[in-house]
């Protein structure tokens, strides 16, 4: 038996127990009574959620806990557990606790560093309680006050390659950081020798976009189905929309071939209000949120990942594809998520329970504006693998 015959054989196993649970009603831990929403299955309703050796058993109204633990999530809503493509989690041990408990299932940290110190960010994913996986910057030294590829000399193929022959089961991407202050006049050849270790191993590449010296026409061009553009909605120069407010045509053609756009909230130069609301007004869509986690947003603009989510309720997007942005949307970006992001019987029993609250709430861009919104996600509680997490205090 290879192993993706001995994935598939144990997913099967996990299925048949989680199917008996169903049928014998003898489940470790019911979630009762909360507004389940999944939209990988399109479900938007009031329901209790089985859960049993691990997995999703069922998902019916009024399921008999018998002696099952039981969790409260009347007048909340029963999501997934969150997927977060596009943190910094590595530069604290306890970063992916931090997360879990906002309710992040399943995380990576986006090239925070590079061959030189991979190794550092491998032992923390390594120990963190949820599914993660790192992203190796092409830059040699990762990220360096000074840019990681100011100096050409640091975008070293060879190094990268061989950093992630070591660390194959957890580097899942090549993160290649663009911007003017970064990669200077160097972000296409940067960004061409991502692609060259990357496509030695049939990786994705991450693109760190917004105020690059390149004009993003030229850089999309390099990108393969697959690769993701993060920081979707910085401001020009080369941004996403032109002058008149219509997307590039260059970007949708780089999303017709699978090019991935995401979010990448951030803290600087990602994300300003008026340039999110003309590419909304486009119809172009996020495909995934993230929230470009630090330690250092925790305490402005990021907050958490439900905080990010509402910023896009308060521009418009309805709940079901905020919810999708988070979920099974970012479960296709990497392997290692592929059966994560959903609720349906079988699945792992990875769940976000979250309160969305009505009020007057404030947020912010990365450029001081400030906007009120009426809604707001704030985490409430987190169930992994079948088990309740200990609470953000």
């Amino acid at each position: 038996m290879n192993r993706r015959q001995f994935v598939f054989a144990s997913a099967g196993v996990a299925f048949l127990d989680a199917t008996h649970a169903a049928t014998t009603g003898k489940y470790s831990l019911v979630i009762k009574g909360g507004r389940v929403i999944d939209p990988s299955r399109k479900l938007d309703a009031v329901r209790d959620v089985a859960i049993a050796e691990g997995r999703i058993a069922a998902i019916a109204a009024n399921i008999s806990a018998g002696g099952a633990e039981t969790m409260d999530a009347r007048g909340k809503l029963v999501v997934p557990g969150l997927i977060d493509i596009h943190t910094h989690f590595t530069r604290t041990s306890d970063g992916a606790s931090l997360c879990l408990a906002d309710g992040v299932t399943g995380l990576i940290d986006a090239g925070s560093q590079g061959a030189d110190h991979i190794s550092e960010a491998v032992a923390v994913a390594k120990a963190a309680p949820q599914q993660a996986r790192v992203l190796i910057n092409i830059g040699r030294a990762g990220i360096i006050p000074e840019g990681d590829t100011m100096d050409l000399k640091r975008a070293d193929v060879a190094a990268a390659r061989e950093a992630i022959m070591r660390n194959r089961d957890m580097i899942a991407g090549v993160k290649a950081r663009l911007s003017r202050d970064v990669a200077g006049p160097n972000d296409f050849e940067v960004l061409q020798r991502a692609q060259q270790v990357a496509s030695s191993f049939q990786l994705p590449v991450m693109i760190h976009m917004g105020q690059t010296i390149s004009p993003l026409p030229k850089l999309l061009a390099l990108l393969k189905p697959g690769d993701v553009v993060t920081h979707m909605f910085a401001p020009p120069p080369n941004s996403i929309i032109d002058e008149s407010g219509h997307i590039l045509p260059e970007v949708t053609a780089a999303r017709r071939r699978g090019v991935i756009f995401d979010l990448g909230n951030g803290r600087t130069g990602h994300l300003r209000w008026d340039i999110a609301e003309k590419v909304l007004a486009a119809g172009f869509l996020p495909d995934t949120f993230s929230t470009d986690w630090t330690p250092e947003g925790r305490t402005t603009q990021i907050i958490d990942f439900p905080n990010v989510m509402s910023k896009f309720l308060m521009l418009g997007m309805p709940l079901d594809h905020v919810i999708a942005c988070a979920t099974s949307n970012s479960s296709r970006v990497f392997p290692v998520f592929h059966d994560r992001g959903t609720l349906k019987q079988g699945a792992a029993a990875d769940v976000a329970i979250l309160e969305l609250r009505e009020g007057n709430f404030s947020f912010v861009d990365n450029f001081g504006n400030q906007r009120s919104g009426r809604q707001r996600l704030f985490p409430s509680a987190t169930v992994l693998a079948g088990k309740r997490v200990a609470s953000r205090s």
